[in-house]
């Protein structure tokens, strides 16, 4: 009876970040499609449909006939960082699953933390590059 457990409980983990946010994927097989974030349903969560298409993208680009049950948990950041930071763990995740998607998923560009951020304040500097007036005499 435990083995069964085990082998339903089968799931594939990732993590996907993006600026501060830091998104941890899990997915598991599923009959029925089903995509909830933060214990919310993923359409709840993401409210404008450019953040639910990002979000969907590795699944839609990916392999559209599979079905999977996904569960994030993401934090940090603001909540397109968060969008983008769950696509980058979902591609992981489903390449980690099947790794033929992996030449798809590289040259969509979804396997490839963005490193843009933003940039620390420097002494003497009123932002990170803007310095204060500067007069002659």
């Amino acid at each position: 009876m435990d083995k069964d457990k085990k082998t339903k409980e089968k799931f594939i983990e990732s993590i996907g970040r993006r600026k501060t946010s830091t998104a941890r994927v899990r997915i598991t097989s599923a009959l029925k499609q089903s995509f909830v974030v933060n214990g919310k349903d993923s359409k709840e969560y993401f409210k404008t449909e450019e953040q639910r298409r990002l979000v969907q993208d590795p699944i839609i680009k990916g392999k559209p006939g599979s079905k999977w049950n996904i569960e994030v948990k993401v934090h940090g950041g603001g909540i397109h960082s968060q969008a983008e930071a769950v696509r980058h763990g979902l591609a992981r995740a489903l390449v980690s699953s099947e790794l033929e998607l992996r030449g798809k998923m590289k040259t969509l560009g979804f396997l490839k933390r963005d490193p843009r951020a933003k940039e620390r304040r420097k002494f003497g500097l009123k932002k990170a590059r803007k310095a204060p007036q500067w007069s002659k005499r």
